[in-house]
């Protein structure tokens, strides 16, 4: 900080900034020391930091943002009790009981198999975290995967759904959200300009929902001319507000090359994500 700022002044997204660098810094020990340590002491912390506004900021390593081990830590051989008032309860050794003589039960540990079954996924929480320019293993599976459960349907604002590379965008989207069987509707609210071609535009969505409705999953298209904001919203409670939009990954350098295909390989663009309840639920 001093070499950086040496007449002592810092303004709050630069430092914010360095703290983010410190703490992905230290999220592979705190990683590593989860897998060799036989309890869950590393799995019951996170590593986070508040931003200027008050938000909790969770940072975790682009390599490693979409590896169960980073999301669901807790280890396959314990199960972790958790109540709504509390983050997480005391850890219990898992037992059953196997048949024997009566009045006299046999207690034996679960095999580790059967255990990893039943761990609770720990609750959905809000985030907001930055994707740093040239991050790779991102991509809308990641993001908005875990915060479908339960949902029926999706409403995507997005005003750059024009290009073809943005259809495209859009189309993994969908192959995303298809993902979680529940969902029936997929609702895009878009915009353009003056030179658009809008026949092009509307003959590929109409393409994509022909596609959906293989599945059983209807999309509708609105037009907003004023829409400006990218949003995601989700009749579950959630919204997703994705700064770049669904167009968050650089262009590959060739269509043969890794990343052309899985959007998780391809590096980004800088963006911030902000995922949160919506104070109507």
């Amino acid at each position: 900080m001093k070499m950086l700022h040496p007449h002592g002044v810092c303004s709050d997204e630069d430092f914010e900034e360095y703290i983010e660098y410190a703490i992905e810094g230290r999220r592979p020990v705190k990683e590593q020391m989860n897998k060799r340590k036989p309890d869950d002491e590393f799995a019951k912390i996170d590593l986070s930091y508040f931003n200027a506004q008050g938000a909790e900021v969770i940072v975790r390593c682009p390599e490693s943002v979409e590896a169960s081990a980073t999301l669901y830590p807790q280890k396959s051989g314990m199960l972790v009790e958790r109540s709504d008032n509390e983050g997480q309860g005391e850890i219990h050794q898992p037992e059953t009981k196997v048949q024997g003589k009566a009045d006299e039960p046999v207690i034996q540990n679960i095999p580790a198999v059967q255990v990893a079954e039943e761990v609770s996924i720990p609750k959905l929480r809000e985030q907001h975290f930055t994707i740093n320019y040239d991050s790779t293993w991102f991509s809308y599976e990641s993001i908005i995967l875990p915060y479908l459960v339960g949902a029926k349907s999706v409403v995507v604002e997005d005003p750059y759904i024009r290009a073809t590379h943005q259809v495209q965008n859009f189309v993994r989207f969908c192959e995303a959200v298809l993902k979680q069987a529940s969902v029936r509707n997929i609702e895009l609210i878009i915009s353009y300009y003056n030179e658009t071609n809008v026949q092009e535009m509307a003959e590929r969505l109409l393409d994509i929902k022909q596609s959906l409705l293989e599945f059983d999953v209807n999309l509708d298209v609105k037009v907003n001319e004023n829409l400006h904001d990218r949003e995601i919203r989700i009749d579950n409670g959630w919204v997703v507000k994705i700064g770049g939009g669904l167009d968050f990954f650089q262009k590959p350098e060739s269509w043969f090359g890794v990343g052309a295909n899985d959007l998780s390989l391809r590096k980004c663009l800088e963006t911030k994500v902000d995922i949160f309840r919506s104070q109507d639920n």
